[in-house]
């Protein structure tokens, strides 16, 4: 397997940004331990967005390499490579963003954020999926 160098950087990229949730973890160690305030909704809200950001980057991470071996429509190719890493960013940002503030009772407008992103993991595993199926069937004898 090859891997196109423009997929390198961009793998690179998102082991990079992985950083920024280990920084996240350290911040759940600081509002566990009570460093932080947080109430019970903002303490779920922070374990989800750091849960999803770390398990969305690691998925794209193992995906976007397979999308090499295929040869997909620009516009397939681009869903199925960007739509995971997209929502690795939208989804946290809904769970940390709209539990902002002093002891809120339910989330935020930015709780769209979640959706939007829920939308785009959707889209772009739907493109990756049937890329690499078309892309094998395309290979078969």
């Amino acid at each position: 397997m090859t891997i196109q160098p423009w997929t390198t950087i961009l793998l690179g990229a998102l082991l990079l940004s992985l950083i920024t949730v280990e920084s996240g973890g350290w911040f759940l160690t600081r509002v566990h331990r009570g460093a932080i305030p947080a109430n019970a909704l903002q303490k779920n809200f922070f374990r989800a967005g750091h849960g999803h950001a770390a398990v969305l980057l690691l998925l794209s991470v193992a995906v976007i390499p397979l999308l090499d071996t295929v040869e997909l429509p620009l516009a397939l190719d681009l869903v199925g490579r960007f739509g995971i890493p997209v929502a690795a960013l939208l989804m946290p940002a809904g769970f940390f963003l709209s539990v902002l503030g002093t002891d809120p009772q339910r989330p935020g407008r930015a709780m769209a954020l979640l959706w939007i992103g829920a939308g785009s993991l959707t889209i772009g595993l739907a493109a990756a999926g049937l890329g690499l199926v078309g892309g094998g069937i395309a290979r078969l004898p």
